[in-house]
């Protein structure tokens, strides 16, 4: 009888879900070189190969495609198990700047196994650094503060000017505008960058939270500064065309204080997928 080391099998799942041997190294806080030790141990011992690598590409073999979904019904059933004998679930309070959790991220926050109870807070980056600095959150993705010299670098987040795609700016009148709160950093940028280069505008909604914003940028109430990973289907970005000025990307950081192995280990993992290209 051939026994499978369920760590192997994990390896394996993260670094097909991931796409990437170094995004999968990340979220297990490894080494590309331990990576590959470990994959190559299970395809020897199943005598199959399941990725396809090359320098730019990691696909999944024929036999790969085959194994992954029984590899997810191994590790649920080991989940399972721990489980049902585990004490009370341990805590992670994460805060995510409501710039950068858009749908597709948030999807990548389930899943991080049996015993962890998970809760976010979405929140305006300068708020959600706020709250982490009294305490009240164990971690926080946000934007760079420039007064903070602390963190771990996660992504560059590059924006654009998006609209519907079916919205006309009438010309002469000035650019209206869809954005959130005036305490929004990147509201604060963007208005900068409209005044330096001239050109008039008027704010014609001003929403409390992203997924107002997305809504009214989808309805063709105007132009939003928007995240281009974030950024909602059916939008596009219109700056070009309006000769609208360029915005300066910013740096999304995760601040972390956690000590508990399994708590950072999972923290590890949410930041590895947030690393991740959003799909639409």
């Amino acid at each position: 009888m051939r026994s499978l080391d369920l760590d192997a099998v994990h390896t394996f799942v993260l670094v097909a879900d991931h796409g990437s041997f170094t995004r999968a190294a990340d979220a297990l806080g490894a080494t590309q070189s331990g990576i590959s030790l470990r994959l190559k141990r299970l395809e020897d011992r199943l005598g199959v190969r399941l990725f396809e690598r090359t320098p730019r590409l990691v696909r999944l073999t024929p036999q790969g495609e085959a194994f992954l979904p029984r590899a997810r019904l191994l590790l649920e059933a080991q989940d399972d198990a721990i489980a049902a004998v585990s004490a009370r679930p341990q805590r992670l309070v994460l805060g995510i700047s409501d710039h950068v959790a858009g749908p597709g991220l948030l999807a990548r926050v389930a899943g991080q196994g049996p015993g962890l109870a998970l809760e976010v807070r979405l929140d305006l980056s300068q708020d959600l650094l706020a709250e982490y600095d009294s305490g009240l959150l164990d971690a926080v993705i946000v934007r760079r503060d420039a007064g903070r010299r602390d963190g771990e670098a996660l992504f560059r987040d590059e924006f654009g000017w998006f609209a519907s795609t079916g919205w006309h700016h009438h010309p002469g009148d000035p650019l209206p505008l869809v954005t959130r709160a005036a305490r929004c950093g990147v509201r604060t940028v963007a208005l900068r960058a409209l005044d330096a280069a001239g050109i008039a505008w008027a704010e014609v909604f001003v929403g409390g939270g992203s997924a107002a914003v997305a809504a009214a940028t989808m309805a063709g109430l105007g132009v939003s500064p928007l995240a281009r990973r974030t950024a909602p289907p059916g939008t596009v970005d219109v700056g070009p065309r309006l000769g609208l000025p360029a915005l300066a990307p910013i740096q999304v950081m995760l601040h972390s204080r956690l000590s508990d192995p399994r708590l950072a280990g999972a923290l590890r993992g949410l930041a590895a997928a947030f690393r991740m290209p959003v799909v639409a």
